[in-house]
């Protein structure tokens, strides 16, 4: 049971957007306790930094200190600990809990669904209106790089194929950063796609769907953004219990070059490679003996066989 008194905990990563976040906290901070008043503030470390704390373990903290509103602040990958961080062992710590978050990061995607704002002013204002909106959370059993089976949550989107390699290379850029994210990601893509192949995978779900595919990309979307604006799930709605499934297969370069449909504008749904379904639970299995790799809300964690299952109104956000 959650103790202390009741608070607000933003739980920074100051590196995130290339270190602008640590510049500019100050500033934002002064503007979260004029609008929302006194503020406990938790910094992300890295495994360098003395008593290194990851964002889940953070917010995991101030929810047991009794936090009543929680604010992410940084990239989709802070967000996406922090989301985890509101669980623990299987369960939310403190289910009448809200979530907020005000994105600093490379990629911005989450908030794009909801028409949250870029800039951090006026991000707070949003936060300070009170508005909240109760939605689902993805929950993910997969396969660790070291071999182990694991869980995990997330908010947007997790996918796997082309989108896992392809954060695997952004994730290990270095000046492709500097130059923005949507170029990091557009960099990322490009150069993936020219070396991947699209391999076989088995996909069901509980709603009686199966297909064995070369899938290329597969997304199982909450949110409708990922890739740095991307709007791989055009429809999805993030409150009705219910994944966008969308495979895209046999994938290739080429396609990303000249493709029927625009994937940064959602109209690659239409396109005669795409299946869009909508599901419950989904089941993906490789069928070859290359590994499959994830990607979830820009983190890659691991590789199939994975199994996805949504969580109805599992979350507040504040929005």
């Amino acid at each position: 049971m959650a103790g202390g008194m009741p608070h607000v905990a933003a739980i920074v990563n100051p590196r995130s957007g290339g270190g602008r976040t640590g510049r500019a906290w100050r500033v934002i901070a002064e503007t979260l306790e004029k609008e929302l008043g006194p503020v406990r503030t938790h910094f992300t470390g890295g495994p360098s930094t003395p008593h290194y704390l990851p964002a889940a373990e953070l917010a995991r903290q101030a929810l047991h200190d009794n936090a009543q509103l929680v604010i992410a602040v940084g990239g989709d990958g802070t967000i996406d600990e922090v989301v985890n961080g509101f669980f623990e062992a299987g369960a939310p710590i403190n289910p009448e809990a809200h979530l907020a978050v005000l994105n600093a990061g490379t990629g911005g995607d989450f908030r794009r669904t909801f028409g949250l704002p870029q800039d951090a002013t006026e991000g707070v204002k949003r936060i300070a209106s009170g508005n909240s909106r109760r939605i689902d959370i993805g929950r993910l059993t997969f396969i660790a790089h070291d071999g182990q089976e694991k869980d995990r949550y997330f908010n947007n989107i997790a996918s796997f194929g082309l989108s896992g390699e392809t954060v695997h290379a952004v994730n290990n850029a270095t000046w492709q950063k500097s130059l923005g994210g949507d170029f990091a990601f557009t960099w990322g893509s490009l150069v993936t796609a020219l070396r991947h192949k699209p391999r076989p995978v088995r996909i069901t779900t509980d709603q009686g769907f199966e297909t064995v595919a070369n899938i290329g990309l597969a997304a199982v979307a909450n949110g409708r953004y990922f890739g740095s604006g991307m709007m791989v799930a055009p429809d999805a709605e993030p409150d009705d219990g219910l994944f966008d499934l969308v495979i895209m297969r046999d994938l290739g370069f080429w396609d990303l070059l000249t493709g029927t449909g625009n994937l940064r504008e959602g109209t690659h749904v239409k396109g005669p490679k795409v299946m869009v379904t909508r599901a419950r639970t989904v089941t993906a299995v490789p069928l070859g003996t290359e590994p499959v790799l994830i990607d979830v809300d820009g983190e890659g964690p691991g590789r199939l066989p994975a199994h996805f299952e949504i969580l109805p109104g599992a979350i507040t956000l504040r929005c």
